[in-house]
């Protein structure tokens, strides 16, 4: 009984606890779904709120770009009016500036008929003047041909004759007068000019020679010049291509050679030698690059001091060492650096007296002989070798025309030229500039060395003692030594074919082998 009723008990407290959950369940989901809808609510609320801003917004940025638009279009329409505006005004006024040309050419070609019509009277009146004057004239002509006895034609021949006749006369008598003055004239200003060119212009002639002394120290140095067996003065005289006498001259010796710029190199040699004290075979081709190096810088400075000094510059540098050059070359005896200087300031000062171009003058004198510089070494005179080295190097065709023209090689056709022509005659005409019998024998010593060095395998060839010998150097590679001798013959049959010279000339042929190695 107990257990039933507690049973009964439980299922009621359970059913009362369950509906109990129910209905608080109830009662917070309806809280809940209040306060969502609240939420809720809200949300539209807000949105609504912003998409009326939004739209509010869109609408004003809508009216400002409406009006903006309308404004530039407005703005456009004022400015294509007002362009219109100018068109028409423009048009009006092309209009008007027709009509009023129009209007001028109306009235000038009412003008120019009146003048017209008025120039065909005149023609009329003139035309009628000119038949009674031919009319009149006519019947003169035939009276005076009648009395005359000549017809017209005749007589304008005969009065034209007389008045030819006349002043042909007049014009020779007045012609011979003008040159006769003329002649007297120019032969005085001629003379002044010259001679007041060459008072300008002293300069000092020197003849070269073709020997150098070198002074020695004491006669104890000849012997060491001439060294063991004759090595070094061999060496000396091989290097260097001069002939180096040692005689009973105390503390002297002489060095011969017709090449002044061998001697040069050998004086040089020498005397460096003699300071240095240490003469050998190896120490002498050592000095000799030097030296030859020195007569090359010494050539060098020859020429800037020759353009400087005849203030021509702008020369191409090849031209002046050329000009250096000449400094070591002499023409009859007589010094061509300069004889090419005086011949540039005599120009100079005949041209400055003339009116005449004074610089291009002075530059044409100046480098008048330069193909005395390499006359040894190409074929052909001075005067062409000259004239292409001054075209080869960029000279003005007037100087290339002056060089051309200073032995006559070619006709003078400027004023320039001739008086190059005139200067140069003048410096080689000073008493005792020149010596022909000088040049003649570097000719031929010239001659001698050239026809030792066309046959092949020679590499040096020097003429010596004064063209008595010529010393060939062979190169050991290309000729043995039984060819030496057969090439000995070869040269001295060709020198008693082209040569013609007193005496007899010894050829000396050289054959030297070398072999150098270094230690490391």
């Amino acid at each position: 009984m107990n257990i039933v009723l507690a049973i009964i008990l439980i299922i009621v407290a359970a059913f009362a606890g369950v509906c109990a959950g129910f209905l608080y369940r109830r009662s917070v989901a309806e809280k809940k779904i209040g306060r969502t809808e609240e939420y809720a609510k809200n949300l539209l609320n807000d949105a609504m709120h912003k998409a009326e801003e939004k739209k509010k917004e869109t609408l004003l940025a809508a009216k400002e770009e409406v009006l903006r638009l309308r404004t530039e279009l407005d703005k456009e329409i004022k400015e294509r009016r007002a362009e219109v505006s100018r068109q028409e005004r423009r048009v009006t006024q092309r209009e008007e500036t027709l009509d009023k040309k129009m209007d001028n050419l109306d009235a000038r070609e009412e003008g120019l008929n009146k003048k017209e019509e008025a120039i065909s009277q005149k023609q009329e009146d003139v035309q009628r003047v000119r038949e009674e004057a031919d009319s009149y004239l006519g019947k003169q002509v035939a009276e005076t041909e009648r009395i005359a006895g000549m017809t017209q034609d005749e007589a304008k021949q005969e009065l034209i004759a007389r008045i030819q006749k006349d002043a042909f006369r007049d014009a020779a008598a007045m012609v011979r007068d003008i040159e006769s003055q003329a002649k007297d004239e120019a032969e005085k200003k001629a003379r002044n000019i010259i001679a007041l060119a060459i008072q300008k212009c002293a300069a000092d002639h020197v003849a070269e020679t073709t020997v150098s002394v070198i002074a020695l120290p004491s006669d104890d140095m000849k012997g060491r010049i001439i060294g063991r067996e004759g090595r070094n003065i061999r060496a000396l005289e091989t290097a260097t291509g001069v002939d180096l006498i040692i005689d009973d001259t105390p503390e002297a010796v002489i060095v011969s050679a017709f090449d002044p710029i061998r001697r040069e190199i050998a004086r040089i040699t020498i005397e460096k030698l003699i300071m240095d004290g240490r003469i050998h075979p190896a120490r002498i081709e050592e000095m000799v690059d030097k030296a030859r190096r020195e007569v090359e810088n010494q050539i060098r400075e020859a020429g800037e001091q020759a353009v400087f000094e005849t203030n021509q510059h702008g020369i191409h540098h090849e031209l002046v060492k050329l000009l250096g050059r000449m400094k070591f070359r002499t023409s009859y005896g007589q010094n061509v650096l300069k004889h090419s200087i005086e011949v540039s300031h005599l120009a100079g000062l005949m041209a400055a007296e003339l009116g005449a171009d004074v610089a291009l003058a002075k530059r044409a004198g100046l480098l008048h002989d330069i193909g005395k510089a390499v006359d040894h070494e190409a074929e052909g005179t001075h005067v062409a070798l000259g004239a292409e080295l001054a075209r080869k190097y960029h000279e003005s065709p007037d100087v290339v025309h002056a060089i051309l023209a200073h032995h006559n090689d070619v006709e003078p056709q400027t004023v320039e030229a001739v008086l190059v022509q005139a200067a140069d005659a003048i410096s080689a005409a000073r008493p005792g500039a020149r010596r022909e019998s000088i040049e003649n024998y570097i000719k031929r010593l010239e001659k001698l060395e050239e026809i030792a060095n066309a046959f092949p395998g020679v590499e040096k060839c020097y003429a010596i003692q004064s063209g008595r010998e010529v010393r060939i150097m062979v190169k050991p590679d290309d000729i043995t030594d039984e060819g030496t001798k057969v090439l000995a013959k070869e040269v001295a049959k060709r020198i008693e074919k082209e040569l013609e010279y007193p005496g007899q000339i010894r050829v000396n042929v050289i054959r030297e082998t070398r072999s150098t190695e270094y230690a490391k």
